[in-house]
This record gives C-alpha cells, sequence and structure tokens, in this order.
C-alpha cells in the first residue's frame, strides 16, 4: 500500500467514475483500475461495486476512503510544516468565501495582504457556506471566511467584524422617508425579497424577519445579491443588504434607496476558520489580523445611507363653500 493508491481510491469516492478519478489523477483509465485491483487483493475486501453505468464503493470502501482522505491530509500538513519552516509567508493559502460577501469584502481586504505578505499566493474559492465547510473538512482548503455561528467543532474559528445591514426600497415606498428613525418593529407585515436556500444570508435575514414581524415575499427567490438590488430598484419589493455590497467600487443605482435603522440594526458576525489541527494555525492568526485592519468607514451604515425623501406635507382640508 502507498500513498499513491490511497490517492487514486480518494478520487474514485470522489468522482464515482473511474475515466473521471483517472483524469483527475493525470493517470490513464487503466492504470488506475489496475491499482485499485491490488489495493483490494492486498487488504483482502472488495472496495468497488463495478456497475455498467456508475462506480459505487462498498460500505468499508467508504470507510476506508473516509480514512485514507485523513492520511493525505495529514501528508499535506507535513509538507506545509516544512514549507512554513522556510519561509513562513510564502507559499499557498487556499481561502474560501461565501459569495454574499467575497466580491464585496476582498477588493478593500487584499490590498492589504498583499501589503503584509507579498510573496504569498492566496487562492480564493468562492462557495456557499455548506461547499466551504465541507472543503475545509476534506482538506481541500486551509482557511474560510464564514458568517456564524457555526457548529464544527473541528475547526478554530477567529471573529473578524461584525457587519450591519440596511433596509433597500425604492424611493417611491412609503419607508423611504424614514431615514435613521426606522426600527425593525416598522418592518411588521412587510414582504421582504430574499435569497435563494443555501445562502446564509438568506437565513440572517429569515432571523430578522422573524424578530421584526415580516414575511418573504412568495414566489421569487435571488441568485445573487445583486439580483436584489436590481428587483428593489425596480419597485418589486424591499431587502435587506449588508453595508459592504453597497459600498465602492459597487456602483450605486438610481431608485435604489438605503435606509439606516436607529440604534443597534440587524448585522452578521463573520470570522476566518480553519481545521484545529492545522499546521498553518499559527500564521492564518496572523493573516485573520490583516483582514480586521479594514478601512473603519467600510462597515459604517450611516455613510452610505440615502438622503432622507421629505415626507408628504399634510395638506389642510378644503372647507366646503357656503351657498
Amino acid at each position: 500500500m502507498n500513498l499513491r493508491d490511497l490517492q487514486y481510491l480518494v478520487a474514485l469516492a470522489e468522482h464515482r467514475h473511474f475515466g473521471r478519478a483517472a483524469e483527475a489523477c493525470f493517470v490513464s483509465q487503466p492504470t488506475l483500475s489496475t491499482q485499485i485491483k491490488k489495493l483490494e487483493e492486498e487488504l483482502g475486501v472488495p472496495l468497488v461495486e463495478r456497475t455498467p453505468r456508475k462506480v459505487l464503493l462498498t460500505e468499508v470502501g467508504r470507510d476506508i476512503a473516509i480514512r485514507a482522505r485523513d492520511v493525505l491530509n495529514g501528508i499535506e500538513q507535513i509538507r506545509s510544516v516544512a514549507r512554513r519552516t522556510l519561509d513562513p509567508e510564502s507559499g499557498t493559502v487556499r481561502l474560501g468565501i461565501f459569495p454574499t460577501l467575497g466580491p464585496y469584502l476582498l477588493p478593500h481586504a487584499l490590498p492589504l495582504v498583499r501589503k503584509a505578505f507579498p510573496q504569498l499566493e492566496l487562492l480564493l474559492v468562492e462557495e456557499k457556506t455548506e461547499a466551504v465547510l465541507r472543503l475545509l473538512r476534506e482538506g481541500k482548503l486551509d482557511a474560510g471566511i464564514l458568517a456564524l455561528p457555526l457548529h464544527e467543532d473541528s475547526l478554530h474559528t477567529e471573529f473578524l467584524f461584525e457587519e450591519p445591514f440596511l433596509l433597500a426600497v425604492s424611493e417611491a415606498h412609503p419607508l423611504a422617508h424614514k431615514q435613521g428613525q426606522l426600527k425593525l418593529a416598522d418592518l411588521s407585515n412587510q414582504n421582504l425579497l430574499l435569497l435563494e436556500d443555501g445562502h446564509c444570508l438568506r437565513d440572517q435575514a429569515l432571523e430578522v424577519c422573524h424578530l421584526a414581524g415580516a414575511v418573504e415575499r412568495s414566489g421569487f427567490r435571488a441568485t445573487s445579491l445583486e439580483t436584489l438590488r436590481q428587483m428593489v430598484a425596480a419597485n418589486v419589493g424591499i431587502t435587506l443588504l449588508p453595508v459592504t455590497a453597497v459600498k465602492p467600487p459597487v456602483a450605486p443605482l438610481d431608485n435604489l434607496h438605503l435606509i439606516e435603522f436607529k440604534g443597534q440594526p440587524p448585522s452578521r458576525r463573520v470570522a476566518m476558520v480553519w481545521r484545529k489541527s492545522s499546521a498553518m494555525a499559527g500564521f492564518l492568526k496572523r493573516m485573520a489580523a490583516v483582514f480586521r485592519q479594514l478601512p473603519a468607514d467600510l462597515l459604517n451604515p450611516h455613510t452610505a445611507a440615502s438622503p432622507a425623501v421629505p415626507a408628504e406635507p399634510v395638506r389642510p382640508a378644503r372647507k366646503a363653500a357656503r351657498r
């Protein structure tokens, strides 16, 4: 048994197809198939069920593949320790980040990271939270930037910042004149446009809806924050937007009115996470400290809020003419 054979088995478990697994391992299909067969003979148990259309791992095959992945992750950790010992600030970091934060945070954070670690190669992966967590568990990512709370005992959590939300409405919406006076109670009975399932921002917005007595608008779920912004600007509905999603370099939209909440606004808490067993933990702590050096104004909802729309003046009732 060798590491190459374990790599083949893990690839087969992931792709469920000999051809695709061989391609991922940069070998021919016969080579991969032969090595898997030799591994079965060495272990004395069948690892794979070969059917005409697809490949299924046996129960013991799945168990061994999980353990093989842990072994391969451990080997990568050994290599990582050696690289970091030679030069802690060079090498590669694979960082996952969720889609409703990545495009808005990274333009501000990456220059800071490049300045702090000029030799670092930072590989970014944008995925929904569950996918980032899975890739972390599988050792395919070194760290992730995710919204709290997380329920993963195997991960270390390093808090970065708290990001307020703004209410986005069209300029014609009745709430547009409540700038600086908006309370959660004002959202009672409002219909909010939300993202599709799988986005952590959807769960956070639903929690705000629950607290405020608002509901989700039925029949529509957006795939991105940009879709939500465009729908609100088109006067289709209202939504909650994190403050980074409306700060430069994001271009403003005509007819999109951003309202700051009075007092403590609804918000999301963001952290950097990595495996507790990671050999890069010391360096990742330093990188998290760089992410905390974001410009203070970036997280300030007041500077993103739109000017208040004046309330319509109350016109006095016209007196009836005397006859």
